[in-house]
């Protein structure tokens, strides 16, 4: 069974349209404000170094937004095909890591054919 918690801000409309969201597909969840589940978020914050909510937790998987999901549909839909995985925590870091350094790869090889354009846009623009 999947126990999902949701860490929220009282003023926060993202949290409100996300719990909403989560209501209206029928999945069940606690809501944990963050301004009494003080030292709770704190370890959160920490695990994830991200402070941002809505964070969610399912079993023992956190998905935080930006991060993990971009809308709140999507997170729902996260949620509803949710399941855990059968690969020990080691084997799923290794390949976490491997999709890390794959996506800073193209976000450095990205990075660097704009600076190319820049550069030559700008010997273009001093040789006239």
């Amino acid at each position: 069974m999947k126990k999902i918690e949701i860490y929220t801000n009282n003023n926060c409309g993202y949290c409100t349209q996300l719990k909403e969201e989560l209501t209206k597909n029928d999945i069940k969840f606690e809501d944990k404000s963050t301004s009494e589940f003080t030292e709770e978020w704190q370890n959160v914050v920490n695990l994830t170094g991200i402070h941002t909510t809505p964070t969610t937790k399912c079993n023992d998987e956190y998905f935080v937004p930006g991060r993990d999901y971009q809308a709140p549909q999507q997170l729902v839909d996260m949620l509803k095909n949710f399941t855990d995985s059968s690969y020990d925590y080691n084997k799923r870091n290794l390949e976490r890591i491997k999709t890390l350094n794959y996506n800073m790869s193209i976000a450095f090889g990205k990075l660097d054919q704009l600076l190319r354009q820049i550069e030559t846009k700008i010997n273009k623009d001093e040789q006239e």
